[in-house]
């Protein structure tokens, strides 16, 4: 289905009038990035959003007026509630929403989640109001006499309670304490269940009688039932063997998020990990009485009038489920993705996330953010089958819509904003090219530079709402074809390439590594780790291709590493990762451990041998049910990883890195831990030991995980070992994947080898990089192998373009030689193109309509080399380099491991990000480049030799 004529120049009209204000809310003042096309505003995974296409729709940030910084914005708005008599709504943000100081320090003051209160009596909304809570997680709900409502604490375990006197609101009394964590039993029990892990309450509902509130423990694995009278809390445990022991080490009830209510005697509780609605009786003792399984895992959850269907948001599966409750059973499904009758539309695809419905007053209509499409979806309910009728065009990542009284209006509020340059609200360096007058000091950390947005809008008619449908289909790129151009070249790659070897590195921005590389839209003084020290990315990025241009998807790690393997990120993650980050509770998640938990061990047995730690508890997580998992593209269940793509086109694979349990790291050999080996093959030691069911079986067991003690020098030789022995065999796998972390950086107290500096740490992981591609090109496979190089992500450090502007790195046959390919490509371009050369289909809807990099290749430049060249900074070390003979210091150390270790006391370097981010930025700057004032980012497009860029727009031959 195709827009007619009339409708592309209507939305033409529409986009040039909306594209001052849009451009505004998202970037600031801020020169746009090369790429974002007028009208709307590209995100890191190559989407479009378009918010304020709609007539009469009206999108802005939510400012809530902190009286020392009148310019900040809230990030991370997640739910949405409006009053039983229709005149108020409130949105409440879970997430970051940390404010620092000009020292990177936060401020207490002003470093809350919040309520924002409206009246919406005549539609358009107007702020009355801004609450303040010092934690919050997903829940807020009114009572039924409209002049109280609630909200759940998060990590502090409480519930806060907020009435309305006089037309204001106010706080009344203490918070009402949940109880968890008083149980509490460090150092392992933190209040949660699991290891390390406190309290989080989630959403909570009031009962029709007004008399109980719900909570949902979302990691406690049970309800907490409050009487409001009393303010007594009765425990509700929602896990199988909890309830009876007969059943313990079964799966169910875990990760409770959600709570609905049916009058006042049954409660819906949706249990994410589980795949599962939990329905409790609230009658007399409070009893779990039924567990419906859900094909997706189960999110927000709407009951109709008459309460005789629950409507259930499910991500992964990407539909809404509707269960009756008199049998307590799935009676319909419906796919929010688009319209059934949408041509061209594959609806097997997963990545629409659906993660929030309302119905409309009449229940003819329900309404369906969908987080992943940055759309609602617009279901008719008085059809003979509920159908998805249309698409409505929403900020970046909606969470949650509300309709007026009346049906007439919808309130949609997003979590994410593209944060780009941002020199008008952050400090920036002097440049006399700069024109914006910075207001806020040093608070330029990505999830910081990410905002919340709060979007009203008429409900649209029919041929009105047709038009948006069209509008958000071409945001994400719905039908997408290659060119002739890019088919043609990949389908040559596909018959020339055998092999791909699939590099992911951490958190560096382009400027930071690539800023003095003298070509490209580079900033030399950004160039913290330049060419001295980085000699090896360097010549890459000059003798093959310089992706001036790239940005990684994710903002950080804990979405990183799913874009990166999966392209997508799951409503669960987008939820908890602002939140962890900011020292909120809750786990990291996101690469194959829940709670931190190994659930890829089946059974409480093998979790006891693989970590000695581990409790004797079978009802800790049991089952191997993974909450972040994605499922594959035809509903494969948790094997949606671009690995599970791989085994599924028939390829071979070889692990080195990914999805490892980190646990035991740095832990005493006495207590369980993993001795910190150079060459662990030597001794047969296992060192690593997998977190993802699948990957674990074709899993290295001799190279290292994450550790940024050990150097990646020897992480390479150990590859370097298995890859001679694939040189003998001629078996080498068909896909690696190499995780090479030193330029993460940390652990400088206990790292070996004198690699003990952020300087030192990088020079290490630019040799180990530059040295795997000397080890190909000198070999057999040099002929038919790929190597794809990223980052997950790019949050560590400056860059004048964009907080998500990154190295990335494809060499071997067939790629271009000193080009410079300005092409705007993510993340998800990066993984579409390594499916195309390999011949796997796509996973999501991400990659399956991204374009995939063929303006890398040419078919002329099938001859290639490359020779590793040793980092200066490394003679400083104690590394078992070539040129021994070379010892003498020829790199000083502008700080020694000393200076480093004292500025980061305190630091957790056991697994990525558990440090404050934005501080350690500080840090690297202070002792990289003294001197210099830290900078922002200005979106000055500073292109050398211009006249030589491939922009991948106008090149049109085969190459």
């Amino acid at each position: 289905m195709r827009a007619s004529p009339a409708a592309k120049a209507l939305l033409k009209t529409t986009l040039l009038a909306s594209a001052a204000l849009l451009v505004s809310v998202q970037l600031g003042c801020a020169k746009e990035p090369r790429g974002i096309p007028l009208g709307g505003v590209l995100t890191p995974s190559g989407q479009t959003i378009t918010p304020t296409v709609a007539p009469g729709a009206q999108f802005g940030t939510l400012n809530p007026g902190l009286a020392a910084f009148p310019t900040y914005t809230a990030g991370q708005a997640v739910t949405t509630t409006v009053s039983p008599d229709g005149k108020t709504l409130l949105i409440l943000t879970s997430g970051y929403n940390l404010v620092q100081d000009a020292s990177a320090n936060v401020i207490p003051s002003a470093s809350n989640e919040y309520v924002f209160v409206y009246d919406i009596s005549n539609g358009t909304p107007v702020q009355k109001q801004v609450l303040q809570v010092p934690d919050t997680f997903m829940g807020i709900a009114f009572a039924p006499d409209g002049q109280h409502f609630y909200v759940s604490g998060g990590v502090t375990d409480n519930v806060h309670t907020f009435a309305l006197s006089n037309g204001v609101w106010s706080e009344q009394g203490t918070p009402i304490a949940l109880g968890h964590l008083a149980l509490a039993k460090p150092p392992l029990n933190l209040g949660g269940n699991g290891l390390e892990v406190k309290p989080q309450a989630a959403g909570l509902a009031v009962t029709q009688d007004g008399s109980k509130l719900v909570v949902a423990n979302f990691y406690n694995d049970s309800l907490s039932v409050i009487d409001l009278a009393s303010s007594a809390v009765t425990e509700v445990p929602l896990r199988p063997g909890i309830i009876n022991p007969a059943q313990d080490g079964v799966a169910g009830g875990e990760y409770p998020y959600w709570v609905a209510i049916k009058g006042s005697s049954t409660a819906y509780v949706s249990s994410e990990r589980d795949r599962e609605i939990d329905v409790v009786s609230l009658s007399g003792t409070p009893t779990v009485t039924a567990r419906i399984k859900t094909t997706g895992n189960p999110n927000r959850m709407v009951l109709n009038a008459a309460g005789t269907l629950l409507y259930v948001s499910c991500d992964n599966e990407a539909d809404v489920q509707v269960i009756s409750t008199a049998s307590n059973k799935v009676v319909d499904t419906i796919h929010t993705t688009a319209p059934s009758n949408f041509v061209g539309l594959p609806a097997y695809y997963h990545g629409t996330e659906p993660n929030s419905l309302t119905l409309s007053p009449d229940g003819t209509r329900l309404y369906v953010t969908n987080g992943g499409t940055n759309s609602v979806a617009v279901v008719a309910l008085n059809t003979p089958k509920p159908e998805v009728i249309g698409l409505l065009p929403t900020g970046y990542f909606p969470n949650s819509v509300s309709v007026s009284a009346d049906g007439k209006m919808l309130y949609i509020v997003n979590g994410k904003s593209n944060p780009g340059p941002n020199p008008c609200n952050f400090k920036i360096a002097a440049d006399a090219k700069g024109s914006c007058t910075p207001t806020l000091l040093s608070n330029d950390y990505i999830l910081q530079l990410s905002k919340a947005g709060f979007l009203s809008m008429p409900v649209p008619g029919a041929a009105e709402m047709d038009r948006l449908t069209h509008i958000v289909a071409q945001n994400n790129n719905f039908g997408f074809h290659e060119s002739d151009r890019d088919r043609s070249m990949m389908e040559f790659l596909h018959h020339h390439i055998k092999h791909v070897i699939y590099i992911v590195r951490e958190n560096r921005t382009y400027d930071q590594i690539l800023g003095d590389v003298g070509e490209g839209n580079s900033d030399p003084a950004l160039a913290e780790f330049g060419k001295t020290i980085t000699p090896n990315v360097h010549a890459v990025a000059r003798k093959f291709v310089d992706l001036d241009n790239f940005y990684d998807t994710g903002e950080v790690s804990g979405n990183g590493w799913p874009w990166s393997t999966s392209a997508r990120e799951s409503d669960f993650g987008a939820k908890a990762l602002p939140v962890n980050y900011a020292g909120r509770g809750l786990s990291y998640d996101w690469e194959g451990n829940n709670r931190n938990v190994v659930v890829a061990e089946p059974t409480l047995a093998a979790r006891m041998a693989e970590n000695p730690l581990y409790p004797n508890d079978p009802n800790l997580l049991p089952g191997q049910n993974n909450v972040a998992a994605p499922d594959g593209p035809k509903g494969q269940f948790q094997q949606g990883y671009i690995w599970d793509n791989a085994l599924r086109a028939g390829l071979t694979i070889r692990n080195y890195g990914f999805f490892i349990d980190l646990d035991r790291y740095g832990l005493p050999t006495s207590e369980g831990g993993i001795p910190l080996l150079t060459d662990p093959y030597a001794s047969k030691t296992q060192v690593s030991f997998g977190t993802n069911p699948v990957l674990a079986k074709y899993t290295d067991p001799y190279f290292r995980g994450f550790d940024n003690a050990l150097p990646d020098y020897f992480r390479e030789a150990e590859w370097a070992r298995e890859f001679q022995g694939y040189v003998k065999n001629g078996k080498l796998p068909s896909v690696e994947f190499v995780r090479l972390m030193h330029d993460h950086t940390g652990s400088f107290s206990t790292a070996i080898d004198g690699v003990n500096t952020p300087a030192l740490q990088i020079a290490d992981n630019d040799y180990a990089v530059g040295k795997l591609i000397q080890t190909v090109a000198h070999s057999p496979y040099a002929k038919n192998t790929l190597i794809f190089v990223v980052e997950d992500d790019a949050q560590d450090g400056p860059d004048h373009v964009d907080a998500h502007r990154s190295e990335a790195f494809i060499v071997g046959p067939y790629v271009k030689h000193h080009a410079v390919v300005d092409a705007r490509y993510t993340t998800v371009n990066m993984i579409r193109t390594i499916e195309d050369v390999m011949g796997m289909g796509p996973m999501t809807l991400n990659d399956a309509y991204e374009r995939p990099m063929a303006h890398v290749f040419s078919r002329k430049d099938k001859s290639w080399t490359f020779n590793a060249t040793e980092p200066a900074p490394l003679t400083a070390t104690t590394l078992p380099m070539t040129s021994q003979a070379m010892r003498e210091p020829l790199w000083h150390n502008m700080h020694n491991a000393a200076w480093w270790s004292a500025k980061t006391k305190g630091y957790d370097w056991k697994v990525e990000d558990k440090i404050p981010a934005l501080a350690y930025d500080h840090i690297l700057w202070e002792g990289m480049m003294p001197g210099k004032p830290y900078p922002g980012r200005n979106g000055l497009d500073y292109s050398h030799k211009a006249d030589q860029a491939d922009t991948g727009v106008k090149q049109n031959t085969q190459g």
